[in-house]
C-alpha cells in the first residue's frame, strides 16, 4: 500500500533532516544507510501512484502486503528505538541517534524494487480471476423498481424532449454507488415520450476497467443500438472504422446517447468527436459517481445530483421489491419491514439486496427482526452485488486516497466529524501525501474533497463561506469502509463485529474503541496493543485501565482522549515521545513538562465541565520549546494559552503554527507578534489593562480572528488593529463604539462578521475610556445603542450575525452591504427594525429573525411583502418566535 510507504517516507525525512530544535543528532555513519532506505521508499511509493495499471490482480495485493508489512517494520525499528533513547536520556541532554538492525528491511525492500522493475521492463499482466468481469451489454438490470424519483424524471425528461434548445447537451446524473444512476437513465430512455422523439436512442456501459479493448466494446455497443446486431465485416474493421461508421449512422437524426458508469475522462476524450452536433436537439445523458467527469462531460450544463430516498420511499420500495401487488402482510411484519427500510438509510441498492433476502422469507417474522437487528451487517453479508459494486468505488480510488477513505471507520456510526478535526488527524498519521505549495491542511482538505466528488463521503454541514465544517459518511459505506480497514490491517475497531473476520497485531496499530472496554479487554489486549499509532476513543472506559494503556502505548502518533476527563494530567503522556495529536479533558493547568513532546502538532484541551468549579482555568505554560506545533485549541470557560510562561525573553519562531486560541491580549505583544508569522487562525481576550495597541496588522496570513471580553472589563476593540488579510470576525461580549464598525466595514477582504453578546455605546465616549466600562458594565436593562452604516463599508461581507445584543437602531440600506446573502438576527430583544432598505440587496437569499422584538419581526414581514410587490420571490424570511 503506497500510504504505508507515505508515513515512512516522512519519518525517514524527519530523521535526515533533523534540527536543532530536537533533542538528539543523527549518526552519521547511519546516514547513508538511511539514504538509501528513502530512496527505495520513494521509488516504490512513486510507483504504485503513477505506474499502477502496471499491475493488476492478486499479484499486486500480495506484493503490496509485502511492501506494507515491510515498511511497518522499518517504523517500528526506527521509532521505538528513538522513544527509547529519548527516555532514557536527561532532561534536557541531546545524544545521537544510531539506529540499527535495517539491514533485513532494506533487503526487502530491495527485492521489491527488483521485482517492480521486472514487471515495469515487461508490463506484466497479473489476471485476477476473483474481480468481477464488467460486460459492455446494456443495462444489467432493465426491470428494476423506480421508487422516489418523480421529480427527478420530470426535470430530466423536461432537459430532454421539453427545451427549445437545439445545441448539442451533455447531462450528467451523478451519485453514489448504488443510489440508482443507471435505473433512472433506463427509465428516461424506455420512457414513450422519449423514444417517440429520438429518432435513434444508444446505450453503453463504460465501467471501471476502461482501456483500449473497451473503447473498442463501447463502440460496438452503440452502433448494435443504432443499426442493428454487428455482422462479421464489421467484427473485423478496426477501431476507427467503427468510430467513423458511427459518427455517419447519427448524422442528421436527433439521438439520444446514454453513457453509463463513466469514471474518469479518458473515455470521453476517445468518444465525442465521434457524436455530431447538426443542432436538431440531440442529447448525451452521462452516469457516474465522479463530479469531475460530471464537470469534464457536461459542456457548461447542469449536473443532476441524484439524493437519497426519504424513509416513506424506502419502505414503499422495499415492499415492491418483497410482494406483488396481490399479497398482503400483517401489521407486525409492516412495522418491522419500515425499520429495515429506514435502516437502509435511503440507498436504492441497499434496500434492493435486503428484498432479496427478504422475498425467500415473506412471512417469516423472527427472519425479519433478525435481519432487522442488523441491516448493515446483513447488506455486506449476505448481498454480494452490493458489496460488490461499493467495492469499485473504493478500488478505484488513487492509493493517496484509500487511507483517507479507510479513516472514516475509525468513527462511530451517524458521527459528525468536525473538518478541522479530520483534517489534523490525516496531517499527524502521516496519511497525507504532499501537494506542491501546499501545506499538508491544505493538501488534506484537496484529499477530502476529491472524496466527496467520489460521492464516497458527504459534507454534513457548510460553512457560510462556503467552507465545509463538517464531513459523515453512509452507514453502509461505512461498514464497508470498516472491513476494507480490517481486511488491509489499516484499523481495529472495538465494538464492530466485522463477521468473522481474524484480528491480527498488526490490524491493532490504529485502534478505535467505539464499545465498551471492560478491564479483561484491557489486560488481555494490552500486548496486542503495543504497534499501535493510534487510540481514538469514542466510549467510557476505567480510568486506571486508560492509564495503563497509555503507559504500554509508547509508540502512539494519535492519542484522543476527549471523551474521558481527568482532574490532573496524566503523567503517562509525557512518555509518548512520538505524539503528533493530543485531545484531553482536564480539569487543571497543564505542566510545563508538556514541551517534551516535542513532536506534538496538535494540541486540544478541554475544559472538565464536572470540576470546572474547583479549577477556573486550563493554563498551558510556555510553548516556544514546541517548534512542531501546528495547532493549539483549547475549549471551555476561561481556558487559554499562557504564552511565554516565566520566560519572556525567550525569541523562537514558531513558523508552523497556525492556529493558536484563546490567547490573553497581554500576551500579544510585538514580540510575540514576530514569533508567529504564519498564524492564520487566532482567538483572543481582554485580560488587562494595555500600555499601546496591539497591532495584528502584520500578521499577513490571519484570516480567522476571535474577540471576546467580560462583563467587567475593558474595551477590546479600542487596542486592536486589524489585519486586511481577515475574511472571518467574530465579536463576543465587547463594547462597540460608532468608530469601531467603521474601522471593521473598512476590511477589503471581510466575508463573514459574527457580533454575540455585545454592548453598542453612544459614540461620545472615547476610546480608551477604561474607566467608563467597568463603572457601566454591560446593562442591557437600560440599552442605547445605534448602529448607523457609512458608504463604502463592507464591500465583501457575506453574511452577518447579530445575537443578544443592546442594539436599538440600525441604519443601513443596500449600499452598505451589497453583496450580503445572508443575514441572521437572534434574541435581539431591543432592535426596532431591520431597514427596509436591507431588501433591496440584489445578493440577499435569507433573513432569518428569531426572538426578536415584535417590531422587528414586523420589519421582516415588510421587507419580505415589498420584495414580493416588486417580483423578488427569491428571498426566504424565516421568523421563528419573538419576545
Amino acid at each position: 500500500m503506497a500510504y504505508n510507504l507515505e508515513s515512512l517516507v516522512q519519518t525517514l525525512e524527519q530523521i535526515l533532516h533533523s534540527d536543532h530544535h530536537q533533542p538528539w543528532t543523527l549518526d552519521p555513519n547511519k546516514r547513508p544507510q538511511l539514504e538509501s532506505l528513502l530512496e527505495k521508499a520513494h521509488f516504490l511509493k512513486d510507483f504504485f501512484e503513477n505506474s499502477s495499471s502496471a499491475v493488476t490482480g492478486y499479484g499486486k495485493q500480495s506484493l503490496e502486503s509485502r511492501i506494507r508489512d515491510v515498511a511497518h517494520d522499518a517504523e517500528d525499528i526506527l521509532e521505538s528505538q528513538l522513544a527509547e533513547q529519548i527516555r532514557s536520556s536527561l532532561e534536557g541532554e541531546s545524544f545521537t541517534f544510531s539506529p540499527s538492525d535495517l539491514e533485513k528491511v532494506i533487503g526487502e525492500l530491495d527485492s521489491a524494487k527488483e521485482e517492480m522493475m521486472m514487471i515495469m521492463a515487461g508490463n506484466t499482466q497479473i489476471a485476477d480471476s476473483s474481480s468481477p468481469a464488467v460486460s459492455s451489454r446494456q443495462d444489467p438490470n432493465p426491470k428494476n423498481i423506480l421508487v422516489g424519483v418523480g421529480e427527478d424524471l420530470i426535470q430530466l425528461k423536461d432537459r430532454l424532449v421539453g427545451q427549445s434548445s437545439k445545441a448539442l447537451q451533455v447531462i450528467p446524473i451523478v451519485g453514489m454507488g448504488g443510489i440508482g444512476k443507471t435505473t433512472l437513465a433506463r427509465n428516461l430512455y424506455d420512457d414513450l415520450s422519449v423514444i417517440s422523439h429520438f429518432d435513434t436512442r444508444a446505450w453503453a456501459i463504460i465501467s471501471q476497467d476502461y482501456n483500449k479493448q473497451k473503447l473498442r466494446d463501447v463502440f460496438l455497443s452503440l452502433l448494435g443500438c443504432v443499426i442493428g446486431k454487428p455482422d462479421d465485416k464489421m467484427l473485423r474493421t478496426t477501431d476507427d472504422e467503427l468510430a467513423l461508421c458511427l459518427h455517419q449512422a447519427l448524422m442528421g437524426r436527433r439521438y439520444l446517447i446514454v453513457l453509463d458508469d463513466m469514471w474518469d475522462v479518458k473515455p470521453w476524450d476517445d468518444t465525442r468527436r465521434f457524436f455530431p452536433d447538426e443542432n436538431n436537439g440531440s442529447r448525451i445523458v452521462v452516469t457516474t459517481r465522479e463530479s469531475s467527469v460530471a464537470d469534464y462531460t457536461s459542456l457548461g450544463s447542469s449536473h443532476h445530483q441524484m439524493n437519497l430516498l426519504r424513509d416513506d420511499e424506502s419502505w414503499d420500495l422495499l415492499q415492491q421489491k418483497v410482494f406483488t401487488p396481490k399479497e398482503t402482510f400483517s401489521p407486525e411484519l409492516e412495522n418491522v419491514g419500515k425499520k429495515i427500510a429506514k435502516d437502509c438509510r435511503g440507498l436504492p441498492l441497499a434496500i434492493h439486496v435486503i428484498g432479496g433476502i427478504l422475498s425467500q422469507e415473506k412471512t417469516n417474522q423472527d427472519f425479519w427482526e433478525q435481519v432487522s437487528n442488523n441491516v448493515s451487517s446483513t447488506v455486506a453479508d449476505k448481498g454480494e452485488q452490493f458489496s460488490n459494486i461499493l467495492s469499485l468505488s473504493y478500488n478505484h480510488l488513487p492509493n493517496h486516497l484509500k487511507p483517507c477513505f479507510l479513516y472514516m471507520g475509525a468513527f462511530p456510526e451517524d458521527y459528525e466529524i468536525r473538518s478541522s478535526k479530520l483534517i489534523n488527524l490525516l496531517v499527524s498519521e502521516g496519511l497525507v501525501r504532499p501537494i506542491s505549495n501546499k501545506s499538508f491542511e491544505e493538501a488534506a482538505e484537496m484529499h477530502l474533497k476529491a472524496l466527496v466528488d467520489r460521492n464516497l463521503i458527504i459534507v454534513r454541514q457548510q460553512g457560510t463561506n462556503g467552507n465545509v465544517k463538517s464531513y459523515s459518511i453512509h452507514d453502509l459505506l461505512r461498514d464497508l469502509c470498516a472491513r476494507k480497514a480490517s481486511e488491509e490491517e489499516f484499523l481495529f475497531i472495538h465494538g464492530w463485529t466485522p463477521g468473522n473476520l481474524p484480528i491480527n497485531t498488526r490490524c491493532l496499530r490504529r485502534v478505535s474503541i467505539h464499545g465498551p472496554f471492560s478491564v479483561e479487554d484491557g489486560h488481555r489486549s494490552i500486548k496486542q496493543l503495543r504497534p499501535a499509532r493510534s487510540f481514538l476513543l469514542f466510549n467510557g472506559m476505567e480510568q486506571r485501565l486508560l492509564y495503563s494503556l497509555i503507559y504500554a502505548l509508547r509508540l502512539l502518533r494519535v492519542l484522543d482522549i476527549l471523551r474521558e476527563i481527568f482532574y490532573e494530567f496524566p503523567e503517562e503522556i509525557l512518555l509518548l515521545v512520538n505524539l503528533r495529536y493530543l485531545a484531553l479533558t482536564i480539569g487543571k493547568a497543564l505542566p510545563s513538562s508538556i514541551s517534551r513532546l516535542w513532536n506534538l502538532q496538535t494540541l486540544i484541551a478541554q475544559h472538565g465541565g464536572l470540576i470546572r468549579f474547583q479549577e477556573p482555568d486550563i493554563v498551558m505554560p510556555g510553548i516556544l520549546d514546541m517548534p512542531e506545533l501546528r495547532h493549539i485549541k483549547f475549549k471551555g470557560p476561561r481556558t487559554y494559552v499562557e504564552y511565554h510562561g516565566e520566560d519572556k525573553n525567550r525569541f523562537v519562531v514558531l513558523d508552523k503554527l497556525q492556529t493558536l486560541s484563546p490567547v490573553a491580549i497581554s500576551e500579544i505583544t510585538d514580540r510575540v507578534l514576530e514569533t508567529i508569522p504564519n498564524i492564520e487562525k487566532l482567538g483572543i481576550f481582554w485580560d488587562d489593562e494595555l500600555d499601546h495597541v496591539r497591532d495584528l496588522s502584520r500578521l499577513h496570513k490571519l484570516h480567522t480572528l476571535k474577540c471576546r471580553s467580560f462583563r467587567d472589563e475593558g474595551n477590546l476593540l479600542s487596542n486592536l488593529i486589524f489585519p486586511p488579510s481577515l475574511k472571518k470576525l467574530t465579536l463576543r461580549s465587547c463594547s462597540i463604539l460608532d468608530h469601531h464598525m467603521s474601522e471593521i466595514g473598512k476590511l477589503p477582504n471581510l466575508e463573514i462578521l459574527k457580533v454575540r453578546e455585545c454592548h453598542f455605546e453612544s459614540g461620545e465616549q472615547e476610546a480608551g475610556d477604561d474607566e467608563f466600562y467597568r463603572r457601566r458594565g454591560r446593562d442591557y436593562d437600560f440599552p442605547s445603542g445605534k448602529w448607523e452604516a457609512n458608504d463604502g463599508e463592507f464591500c465583501q461581507l457575506q453574511f452577518l450575525l447579530m445575537e443578544k445584543l443592546s442594539l436599538v437602531n440600525w441604519a443601513a440600506d443596500d449600499t452598505h452591504f451589497p453583496r450580503l446573502e445572508h443575514l441572521v438576527i437572534r434574541h435581539c430583544r431591543y432592535l426596532e427594525e431591520i431597514p427596509l432598505a436591507i431588501g433591496d440587496i440584489p445578493t440577499l437569499k435569507v433573513i432569518e429573525v428569531q426572538e426578536c422584538n415584535p417590531s422587528a419581526v414586523a420589519s421582516a414581514r415588510a421587507i419580505q411583502e415589498a420584495q414580493l410587490d416588486i417580483g423578488n420571490d427569491d428571498l426566504q424570511v424565516r421568523i421563528l418566535g419573538y419576545y
